[in-house]
């Protein structure tokens, strides 16, 4: 399994002007790629390499190999839509192959930059460090908040998924984050209240539009998301521990495609729904379940909410609240996130058509 782990730079103030000038460039070189890549309707990298290659080279002064890293890049990006012509952000990322990195032990890296080569410093935690021996193939130089990144794909292995006699169901949700069929909630009260100031304080801030508050606006972007990410991380990794700890599997509701019902929400409530993160946080449990060795099905999420576990009543008016659930037939009640995930957990068990590998 193939990871991106983050490892920071550490370049003294000369490097990092060299390193924010290579990608400027770089960045600039591939704007210009990019207007003869649409004007010719080319997205070959062979046949726009010899269109543009030697004027490139000429007019940007890069290297032979981050030429070519450029052209990769334009094409990538080309292929997602031909119909309109790629723009680069002038700090977007520069993608660094073997030929013009190297790693010095674990303590510094080389990169070729408009300078020649550069070796720079690296810090990174424990989690990294116990990954970096497995890295692999290219890496990609990010710039965020001022402070230079190397992306590093890496190797991890995966212990084998064997049967399992159960599995953990989880509900996912926007009021209640995670809840699963052992009735363990984590709640999206933090994140929810997290949302509400930043989006307070954008608002204010953009109302200003003063240099000041530009500033600001600069300072604070991201932060909500950063929050969001790091909570998510935490409550999958919860969950998967929980799952394997138990011996069990983990079930999940396919939800692709619910954005489309977006319409539905009243208008205070869609920037809610447009904040879940509910496939970052399945793409985070299914990642973590992998590494751990835990199976993860993904089950029909129709009428989780709705279906009585103790009676197999279907019917919308069991679904009293958002909060709540109580049969209308045999009076079975309980918190309405817990009912559909032991429904989730029922369903990965004895409805094996319904039920989709992750």
């Amino acid at each position: 399994m193939k990871l991106t782990v983050p490892v920071k730079l550490a370049p003294t103030p000369e490097q990092h002007a060299v390193l924010l000038a290579t990608m400027r460039r770089f960045n600039a070189a591939c704007d210009a790629i990019a207007v003869t890549a649409f004007q010719e309707r080319c997205a070959n990298k062979v046949a726009l390499q010899k269109l543009v290659y030697y004027d490139i080279r000429r007019d940007f002064g890069l290297s032979a190999q981050l030429t070519i890293r450029a052209i990769s890049k334009v094409v990538e990006a080309y292929k997602r839509d031909k119909n309109i012509q790629p723009r680069f952000r002038p700090d977007g990322a520069v993608p660094y192959d073997e030929r013009i990195m190297s790693w010095k032990g674990l303590e510094r890296v080389s990169l070729l930059t408009l300078q020649g080569r550069q070796l720079i410093p690296i810090r990174f935690g424990e989690y990294q460090g116990a990954r970096l021996d497995r890295r692999r193939g290219q890496a990609d130089l990010v710039l965020r908040g001022g402070v230079f990144y190397l992306f590093v794909t890496v190797d991890a292995p995966e212990p084998p998924v064997g049967e399992v006699p159960d599995y953990l169901g989880v509900d996912l949700g926007i009021v209640n984050l995670a809840v699963d069929s052992d009735g363990t909630t984590h709640s999206g009260e933090a994140v929810e209240r997290q949302r509400r100031i930043h989006s307070h304080r954008r608002r204010n801030l953009q109302k200003k539009q003063t240099r000041s508050a530009r500033r600001k606006l600069r300072r604070v972007a991201g932060r909500q998301e950063r929050f969001q990410r790091n909570t998510n991380h935490v409550v999958s990794k919860q969950l998967v521990r929980q799952a394997k700890d138990t011996g069990r599997g983990i079930a999940l509701e396919d939800l692709q495609g619910i954005r489309q019902n977006g319409q539905r929400f009243r208008k205070r409530q869609r920037s809610r729904q447009a904040n879940w993160s509910f496939n970052q946080m399945r793409q985070f449990i299914e990642y973590k379940a992998r590494l751990a060795g835990v199976p993860v099905v993904l089950v029909d999420p129709r009428n989780t909410s709705r279906t009585c576990p103790a009676c197999g009543l279907v019917d919308k008016a069991n679904r009293v609240s958002q909060a709540q659930f109580l049969c209308t037939g045999c009076g079975f009640a309980g918190p309405a996130d817990a009912v559909a995930a032991r429904n989730i957990r029922a369903r990965a068990l004895v409805m094996a058509p319904m039920v989709r590998a992750a």
